[in-house]
């Protein structure tokens, strides 16, 4: 990711966190919508499993001027989602309902450029997760 990539999610990321909560709960509505048999794999309280969501994507993003502190987090994370039943193509359906739920959180913030950069965060993490469940099967 470009430095101005990682400062464009960084921001727009500070305009979600007053709605986070909220956020969350849109982005696990979009992700059944889009697909209903995700929803076998959550177990536990949606909320709750929101609250976990927006906490990694903080985690994510204020990291990610420096990849190296959070990649042994989202390779951990990836093998657990392995061991869920997460499939690679899952990750395909996470990134869209992501984007969704950003584009109606941020509104007409959700520029381009801002779009742009956080398919490049997803796509860093979402490949880092998959390589991880990979090679654990390997």
């Amino acid at each position: 990711m470009t430095p101005s990539q990682i400062a464009a999610v960084q921001k727009s990321f500070a305009s979600v966190l007053p709605i986070a909560q909220q956020a969350g709960m849109m982005f696990y509505e979009r992700l059944f919508a889009i697909d209903p048999k995700l929803r076998k794999l959550f177990s536990g309280d949606i909320a709750a499993q929101s609250e976990k969501l927006m906490q990694m994507i903080g985690t994510a993003v204020h990291g990610l001027h420096l990849p190296e502190t959070i990649v042994p987090t989202f390779r951990a994370l990836g093998i657990r989602h392995a061991g869920y039943g997460v499939s690679a193509t899952d990750y395909d359906t996470v990134g869209a309902a992501l984007l969704w739920t950003l584009e109606q959180g941020l509104g007409p913030n959700f520029t381009p450029e801002v779009k742009e950069a956080w398919n490049a965060a997803y796509n860093l993490l979402a490949d880092t997760m998959k390589a991880a469940a990979r090679e654990a099967k390997a």
